[in-house]
């Protein structure tokens, strides 16, 4: 298989094998009129297996839908076919609008324009509480 470099863009790297379309949809790259490229069970020394996603556009990324759905993966910044940055991605502190509250008592089930706004409560774990009625969110 032959994927192409990018020339300006991020590749997502590192991303845990079967979690490259979970991050696919969050990040909603299926509304970019660019080249994505999703790679799937790419043998990897560190790892076994991994996913690869590579955009060949200049976009803003949101590190927490990426630190949320896999932590540690890295991101490489393309610039005229060079990287020029490499960064890691942990869990973040706190999610707005990537996920939403379960809890039909929720304030966010009747106020439509309320966010959707969860805070880490246990990093091990990986523990997302909504702020507003303390309710588990379903990873």
């Amino acid at each position: 298989m032959n994927i192409d470099s990018i020339t300006n863009g991020v590749v997502i790297d590192h991303i845990t094998a079967g979690s490259g379309m979970k991050l696919y949809d969050l990040l909603g790259l299926d509304k970019l009129d660019c080249s994505v490229a999703i790679i799937k069970n790419v043998h990897s020394n560190k790892m076994g297996k991994k996913d690869i996603i590579k955009i060949d556009a200049d976009i803003p990324v949101d590190f927490d839908v990426i630190g949320f759905v896999d932590p540690g993966v890295t991101l490489d910044f393309i610039k005229d076919g060079v990287r020029v940055e490499k960064r890691t991605v942990d869990l973040p502190e706190t999610l707005t609008n990537v996920i939403k509250c379960k809890n039909p008592r929720c304030i966010t089930s009747t106020e439509q324009e309320i966010n959707h706004i969860f805070k880490l409560t246990n990093k091990q774990q990986k523990i997302y509480r909504c702020v507003y009625c303390e309710t588990k969110a379903n990873i």
